[in-house]
């Protein structure tokens, strides 16, 4: 599974760059091969300074080895090796008008002394990051979601969806970081789901990709809009930054598992503000993206 699965995920990321190459018109990815001393290591590609996209990154890894003791902890195992490879994307639009996206589908072993598998399982979802609502474009992700999810088991979607706001909550500020998507990890093998059940799973949402996003770009990214709107981008973003920093689970592993700092922090986005008690005019369209996010909707 684990090298069907890192197939997989290497032609993924030469679909979505070269599709999101064409979108933006002009920057192209920069790619960047390493490897991590433990084990493994991964081909970043980072696409900087475009004519749509102001920075984001397409980014796979497979890494081995030990797994670090402060995981162990988590995991609650001993001395115990593991494999992980996934691709993992964020994407920060030029204009405020286009929103951020996110999106991470991942494989993992574990190993006990022996060398057999303990356990294994798959994880990822992709959610979404607006800086002005536009509800169509909400319920077009959504909905591109659903059908995934659907194809596989007509629960899925709904749990999570579910999943999804409660994970990209930022519990400091009593928000959710965007409108959400899916979310789903330990997908693991049941009485009603194989491995390659999950497999399928998976590589079906992951393959949905740029038919959630794509349109909405294209869409968006020629509105015109003023110097306060951006500047409302760049607070926000502040918020993405804080949420990936404090409470993200695939940073904070990247981190103990020794992975590649710049691909990891990949995700933050090149210009940010923090403004000291910052508020929103009543009844403008910041206000209205605020409410959403302090209390999440259902968009199919």
């Amino acid at each position: 599974m684990r090298d069907k699965f890192h197939s997989y995920i290497k032609v993924l990321q030469d679909t979505i760059t070269a599709k999101l190459e064409e979108v933006d018109g002009t920057a192209r990815f920069r790619e960047d091969l390493w490897e991590r001393p433990e084990g493994g290591g991964g081909r970043t590609r980072v696409i900087e300074n475009g004519n749509v996209f102001e920075k984001g990154g397409v980014n796979i890894s497979s890494v081995h080895g030990e797994l670090p003791k402060s995981m162990q902890a988590y995991f609650g195992v001993e001395d115990a090796d593991f494999f992980a490879c996934g691709l993992s994307l964020v994407l920060h639009p030029r204009s405020p008008m286009v929103p951020t996206v996110h999106a991470n589908w991942r494989y993992f072993e574990m190993y006990d002394k022996s060398g057999s598998i303990a356990d294994q399982w798959f994880g990822g979802g992709q959610d979404l990051t607006p800086y002005y609502l536009f509800e169509e474009d909400a319920e077009h992700f959504h909905a591109v979601c659903k059908a995934a999810c659907d194809k596989h088991d007509p629960e899925f979607y709904t749990l999570y969806k579910k999943r999804c706001d409660e994970y990209f909550w930022n519990g400091h500020r009593n928000e959710a970081r965007g409108v959400g998507g899916l979310f789903f990890d330990y997908c693991k093998a049941t009485e009603e789901m194989g491995m390659n059940d999950w497999y399928n799973f998976v590589t079906a949402v992951g393959d949905s990709f740029l038919d959630s996003y794509i349109p909405i770009v294209l869409k968006r990214k020629d509105i015109d809009y003023t110097a306060d709107q951006r500047e409302w981008q760049e607070i926000r973003r502040g918020r993405y930054v804080e949420f990936n920093l404090v409470h993200d689970k695939g940073t904070l592993f990247g981190l103990k598992t020794n992975g590649r700092i710049e691909s990891i922090l990949m995700s933050l986005p090149p210009f940010v503000q923090w403004r000291y008690d910052h508020r929103e005019q009543a009844g403008s369209e910041e206000e209205r993206l605020l409410d959403v996010l302090k209390n999440p909707r259902e968009w199919v």
